[in-house]
């Protein structure tokens, strides 16, 4: 699976539930979630096995790219499994592209906070990685941090 996987780990100085938090609360994730100066002015989230996700994500140039997925698993303060091969309702998605596994576990009073986005295919990776993936994934992790270091 190596192959399909694209991976950020980081240990970040706060402690996992307030990480999850940054994950799954909408008023949390709109301060960090993509690079600024991209914004993410619409987060719907519905934290549950089965539950929807939605993120808008807003470019500088008023270019918009809207992101549906459906939670597969949901451990609160520990893991969250996301996919986009679902919209809302086990309805699949046209082109699912990945499945990403977030961990947040506890390490030396911190947390070691691991982002895995997992690809249907090799050239799905590649096209991420293209995209920025790391920059992007590594930025956004920034701002989180940021965000947990300013106290939620």
């Amino acid at each position: 699976m190596a192959t399909h996987e694209l991976v950020l780990t980081r240990l970040i100085d706060a402690d996992p539930m307030d990480v999850y938090r940054c994950w799954t609360e909408p008023e949390l994730m709109k301060q960090w979630f993509t690079p600024r100066p991209w914004t993410t002015p619409v987060i719907e989230n519905d934290v549950r096995p089965g539950g929807t996700s939605y993120v808008l994500m807003r470019g500088p140039e008023g270019e918009e790219h809207p992101n549906r997925g459906v939670y597969l698993e949901v451990v609160p303060g520990r893991k969250l499994v996301t996919t986009d091969a679902f919209t809302e309702a086990w309805v699949p998605s046209e082109k699912p592209f990945m499945t990403a596994v977030l961990t947040f576990e506890p390490e030396d009073g911190k947390t070691r906070y691991t982002a895995i986005a997992r690809h249907w295919s090799a050239e799905d990776k590649e096209a991420h990685e293209q995209m920025g993936f790391h920059d992007g994934w590594g930025k956004a992790t920034d701002q989180m941090e940021a965000l947990l270091a300013r106290g939620i």
